[in-house]
């Protein structure tokens, strides 16, 4: 048997390729040493106290720490620096000074979420506008070679969109992903929400990781402990299901197990169940494997809803908690006073009507009358529960977190501050917008223009709440969060509904067809 470093695969490999294995080879043995190394002399170690290490770092650090994680985020995948210092501890060390008071956990949470998207547009931008040659001929000054690269490459081309979500936990793809998802030609808006999701996914679990470490280490240990038999568990679940997916991936071994369990009489239901529910099951599949078409739509639909539960929960925690002004809050509310004048003031007030919800009620009935004659039944479903219940869900949550007003408003306004119910109910015009866009219009630069159009009456009718100082920003920010996960949660379920009827009435008459 051939070790590695031996010298009949030395000749068969480049001397890059040599030298690279024996790097890796001398660090696994490395580690290994250092592993005994503290077994054997653990006794004579110095001790520490690592709660007082992550406080002295947390108080040195402080605000800087917002910089620091966004900034090795956003250089991680934008720059490749990820392939030789991953920032996984740079984010848990984030979240650990949040865990000490001295960030806030929200904020750190969303920048790293943006800075990471943001490295992960650029190189997908450089990987359209360079190429591929760009990377082999300067691969090296990253780690890069030809080999690691295909190999990126390859599971690109089996995964497709997955790669982006799933890649973002794995260190070399997390790196590579997006930059050979510009080079393949992938569209950008394919890209976006896949990035969108696993970016999010990425920055919430690290920086929370680091957050309740900080503050509890025994716990954190504990929960570590507890966490690894679990996770052994689920890699096991994994590996057997990966290996069964594998086996059933051939026509003649499915065939094999069908027949297994039809000879088996507590089994046959199963196999009766499945044949009943295959198109649902065919669907399922597939959207654990996102890919194009529906896929992507459910995709982009989820990556969406991520973003505007991520505002209003953060928003509602903070004003829960303190229900003062956000600095965000103080800020917007000094420049509206610095801007204020008499017929702006009058402009305010004529825009922030079209956010009540008298006027917002009627346009939701006439908008839906319009869908139903139009036979545009899966829209109708979904303007009317997403409508009714991002306004229902308004006087309820201000009755919960009974936020103060701001002071000194130049209109009327009764109830709690938190969220704006104008701003919630002024979402109707871009959901109007964007259906009108994609049913309706054929151009694209149309639809654009129609698009931009919504959501700048949206904008307008939340900034007017803010300008007449009868809500904060972060008010607005939530009202606007609020109904656009109500909105997206409703299309996600009415696309997989209306996927699995139509689906099932296909797979009916190809079954009843002569």
């Amino acid at each position: 048997m051939k070790l590695p470093g031996s010298p009949d695969r030395e000749r068969r490999s480049g001397p890059q390729e040599v030298r690279s294995r024996r790097i890796r080879w001398a660090v696994r043995l490395a580690i290994v040493g250092l592993v005994v190394a503290y077994f054997v002399f653990r006794d004579d170690l110095p001790s520490f106290d690592p709660k007082y290490v992550i406080e002295e770092i947390a108080s040195r650090i402080g605000a800087w720490s917002y910089l620091l994680v966004g900034g090795l985020a956003f250089l991680e995948t934008g720059a490749f620096v990820g392939l030789i210092a991953p920032g996984e501890f740079t984010v848990i060390l984030g979240g650990a000074v949040a865990g000490q008071g001295e960030a806030s956990v929200w904020l750190m949470i969303a920048i790293t979420w943006f800075a990471a998207f943001a490295g992960d547009s650029v190189s997908f931008y450089l990987g359209a506008r360079l190429g591929r040659d760009f990377l082999i001929r300067n691969g090296p000054k990253f780690r890069i070679t030809e080999e690691r690269l295909t190999q990126v490459e390859d599971y690109f081309s089996k995964h497709g969109g997955k790669t982006i979500l799933i890649g973002r936990f794995i260190g070399l793809i997390r790196a590579l992903a997006p930059f050979i998802a510009g080079t393949s030609k992938m569209p950008y808006g394919a890209f976006a929400p896949y990035s969108i999701l696993g970016t999010g996914i990425w920055a919430t679990i690290l920086v929370l990781i680091g957050y309740f470490a900080s503050q509890s280490l025994d716990t954190a240990a504990s929960i570590v402990g507890r966490t690894l038999i679990g996770f052994g568990i689920l890699v096991g679940i994994a590996v057997g299901v990966t290996l069964a997916f594998r086996w059933l991936g051939k026509p003649e071994n499915r065939r094999k197990a069908v027949r297994e369990m039809e000879a088996r009489p507590m089994l046959r239901p199963v196999v009766a169940l499945a044949r009943r529910f295959k198109p649902q099951l065919l669907f399922i599949r597939d959207r654990l494997t996102p890919g194009d078409g529906v896929g992507l739509e459910l995709t982009t639909l989820l990556a969406t809803t991520s973003v505007a539960l991520f505002v209003l929960v953060a928003y509602w925690t903070i004003v829960a908690a303190d229900p003062g002004p956000t600095p965000g809050d103080t800020t917007a509310y000094d420049i509206s006073t610095s801007i204020e004048t008499s017929w702006l003031t009058a402009i305010a007030k004529a825009l922030t009507v079209l956010g009540s919800l008298e006027v917002t009620l009627a346009i939701a009935v006439l908008a839906g009358l319009g869908l139903l004659v139009m036979g545009r039944r899966i829209e109708l479903a979904v303007l009317v529960i997403g409508i009714a219940v991002s306004f229902m869900l308004v006087p309820e949550i201000k009755d919960w977190v009974q936020r103060p007003r701001p002071p000194d408003p130049l209109t009327d306004a009764k109830g709690w501050s938190f969220p704006s119910g104008h701003a919630t109910h002024s979402v109707i015009y871009t959901w109007l917008a964007v259906t009108i866009a994609f049913r309706l219009v054929p151009k694209y630069s149309h639809r654009t223009v129609v698009i931009v159009a919504g959501l700048m009456l949206t904008a307008l009718v939340g900034l007017t709440r803010v300008y007449l100082r009868v809500h904060w920003l972060s008010d607005v920010s939530s009202g606007w969060a609020l109904c656009v996960a109500a909105l997206t949660i409703a299309g996600a379920f009415a696309l997989v509904a209306s996927h699995i009827r139509d689906n099932g009435g296909a797979d009916g008459k190809r079954n009843h067809t002569p």
